[in-house]
């Protein structure tokens, strides 16, 4: 065979080998969206009109074979998986009764349409009709990628549309099992005890089993990142796994791990964005091109039945949708963009109405005109979809940036934060740290700063500690942050810290927890004492033993008059920060006019608040008995002459060192000053997202 003739082969189609066809796929993964976008058209419809023109019903340039499904699978889990993963599951337990009710409403009203319809008007059966109605209930969160690009899905109408789908989907899924299993006579004791014991056990190991199993690896594997990623993805898959055996959609199983893996995993962290970078390259991308796949336009030429049945398929289930979320903005009082999101959301019809069509074609319920139709839906539903997502999140945006005291205004100054290293064994806990810490409404930039002192080799200091810190800049891209390298010359530590603090502006200087035994006998020693007394930016001392993403509670000691200091909301700020990226809650120790100050600062409320009152710094050791080890404490002090210093602050770092260095610790010594548009940007980040309306709080003695 000439080289000629094997070329010819290599080409025939459908194509066969994996080289070109994994290479057309990534070219029209790269290119669609770049094309579409001059047109204004999401670049999800791209995805999906290249899958029809690809795929067998169209050029059939490639079938639909076991690694097309695999990674079509793979990226309908992780759609689910990061739903649940980005969802604010604070939010989203304070109106799960508002998903209930989206997730009722989109359940029973195309349910209501859909019946009528398809007995009387195509002349299906009652069986029949019930289950084609039910696929109406049915929606894929094809739209999501869409919401989660424009920065909203954290957004209340995000969360209950969420918390919904799953609703509907489960109760479509058990009623599809129900169906079938009436058809074939099985409906009896032994099936809904088998349905009921199944979901309990799938439920106890979801939510109670998986994450203690995480949250082991993630203590013991703190240093293998790479490590972290692969677990994450195995428990995803095991979870979807879990839930077939169970009786319902792996893609029910895919959402709940998100939501039981949600705290464990921060939303700016190096391994979320490694989460979704991989899933919106490569797994989320296919899947949608395997959707368009799935679609044969030649239906259409069949006969006018099969455009009829197309059409009717398409109107009711965009009409029940619409009607679904009409109901909910109605009843919850949403605005006309925001249902427009939801209805956005829930309207794009692909796996699971795909499961229910396949399930009842194969059980002989329904006909080919249906399964026809269907595909077609698919198409329909999938492109109004993602323009009803793509129009409603630009205007959402724009209400946001209208509000007068969002802080887009005043972001015109980055925001430097400065990590002074001396130790490289904590360099990498505190770049995790201060990536978690960073302002989220305007530029920032971390510097890491390296000072050699002059003697005769430090050239050759220099040039290896450059080297070093190359590795970290590599490990901060991960999560797309502005790291910088500086290493400089002088005198002392303590001289070039705070000459580059000032030249670069700082604005926090994060530095390690001090070890050596001048901390013990003096407090803290000459380099320390020289940078705090120097400098008026706030300087946070951190003592984090591995990972923070299994904090259980952030606890916060603060002194009286805490809330005078010219800091104080800076550090709050950061605070609530941290608060919302662990998702988890926040304890304060303090006297009442701290608590009212901190009351009306924080406005966004969840995840919840609480306060405990304590008045004396003499009384500092009693707090051992309300510290647990998975606690992160949070120490505020002051310099000498501050507004809340007090001699007891003065012993407060050696009282630490000896009682409660076994915990991840941050000892924070506030901003001596503070410049007005720093803090009004200060200010405004600490009420950065508030959709709450009331405060979950409490007073503990």
């Amino acid at each position: 065979m000439g080289v000629f003739d094997h070329l010819l082969q290599e080409f025939e189609l459908p194509l066969t080998n994996a080289v070109p066809i994994f290479s057309l796929i990534l070219f029209i993964i790269l290119l669609s969206p770049i094309l579409l976008k001059k047109i204004k058209v999401p670049g999800i419809i791209g995805l999906i009109i290249s899958g029809v023109i690809i795929g067998p019903h169209g050029l059939n340039i490639l079938e639909q074979n076991s690694a097309i499904n695999l990674f079509s699978t793979i990226g309908l889990l992780y759609i689910m998986f990061i739903a649940g993963i980005e969802l604010d599951i604070y939010e989203f337990k304070r109106n799960k009764y508002k998903s209930l009710g989206f997730g009722f409403f989109t359940f029973i009203i195309p349910l209501s349409l859909g019946i009528p319809v398809c007995h009387y008007l195509l002349g299906y059966g009652w069986t029949a009709s019930l289950l084609i109605a039910s696929m109406f209930s049915t929606h894929t969160l094809v739209a999501y990628p869409i919401a989660a690009k424009f920065g909203i899905s954290r957004n209340q109408a995000v969360a209950v549309t969420v918390g919904g789908t799953i609703l509907t989907d489960t109760a479509v899924l058990i009623l599809l099992a129900v169906i079938v299993g009436s058809v074939e006579g099985g409906l009896n004791p032994q099936f809904w005890l088998k349905l009921v014991v199944s979901l309990t056990i799938f439920l106890f190991i979801i939510f109670f089993l998986i994450p203690k199993v995480a949250k082991w690896f993630f203590l013991h594997l703190e240093e293998d990142k790479t490590s972290h990623y692969v677990l994450i993805l195995s428990l995803v898959f095991l979870s979807a796994f879990l839930a077939e055996v169970a009786g319902v959609e792996p893609i029910i199983g895919a959402f709940m791990a998100g939501l039981a893996l949600n705290r464990l995993i921060p939303h700016s962290s190096t391994l979320m964005n490694r989460l979704e970078f991989v899933g919106n390259a490569i797994f989320i991308p296919f899947f949608l091109i395997s959707v368009g796949m799935l679609v044969d336009l030649k239906i259409l030429f069949q006969g006018p039945t099969a455009i009829i049945v197309a059409l009717t398929l398409s109107i009711v289930a965009l009409a029940g949708k619409f009607g679904a979320a009409l109901v909910t903005q109605k009843v919850y009082g949403y605005s006309a963009n925001q249902r427009k999101l939801i209805f956005g959301l829930s309207s794009g019809h692909a796996a699971a109405t795909l499961a229910v069509i396949l399930v009842g074609y194969r059980a002989d319920i329904i006909d080919e005109n249906i399964l026809n139709g269907t595909v077609i839906l698919i198409l329909i539903t999938c492109i109004i979809a993602s323009f009803a997502t793509e129009s409603a999140s630009k205007k959402l945006i724009q209400e946001r940036k209208a509000l007068p005291d969002e802080e887009h205004e005043i972001t015109a100054h980055e925001e430097n934060i400065i990590i002074p290293i001396a130790n490289f064994d904590n360099l990498e806990s505190l770049v995790d740290l201060v990536i978690l810490l960073k302002s989220k409404q305007r530029p920032s930039v971390i510097h890491i700063l390296s000072v050699v002192k002059y003697d005769d080799d430090a050239e050759q200091k220099m040039q290896k500690i450059k080297r070093d810190l190359n590795y970290f800049v590599r490990y901060a891209s991960a999560s797309e942050t502005n790291l910088k390298t500086v290493v400089t010359f002088d005198l002392n530590s303590a001289n070039g810290i705070i000459r580059i603090s000032r030249e670069i502006m700082a604005n926090i200087i994060v530095m390690g927890w001090p070890k050596n035994r001048t901390f013990l006998s003096r407090v803290f020693n000459q380099t320390v004492e020289s940078i705090i007394n120097s400098t008026d930016k706030a300087i946070l001392f951190c003592n984090i033993h591995g990972t923070l993403n299994t904090t259980r509670q952030i606890k916060v000691l603060c002194p009286p008059h805490a809330e005078l200091e010219p800091g104080f909301h800076q550090w709050l700020s950061k605070i609530n920060i941290l608060r919302s990226e662990l998702r988890t809650k926040l304890l304060f120790f303090c006297n009442g006019q701290t608590q009212a100050a901190i009351k009306g600062s924080v406005k966004k409320k969840n995840p919840p608040i609480t306060y405990s009152p304590f008045v004396d710094m003499k009384d500092f050791l009693v707090l051992s008995k309300d510290l647990n080890a998975d606690d992160l404490f949070v120490v505020i002090s002051s310099r000498e002459g501050g507004m809340s210093y007090q001699h007891e602050l003065k012993s407060l770092p050696k009282r630490i060192n000896k009682y409660f260095t076994d915990l991840n610790l941050i000892l924070i010594y506030p901003a001596t000053k503070i410049d007005e548009a720093d803090r009004v940007k200060i200010y405004n980040s600490s009420n950065k997202g508030n959709e709450s309306h009331e405060e979950v709080e409490s007073i503990t003695s």
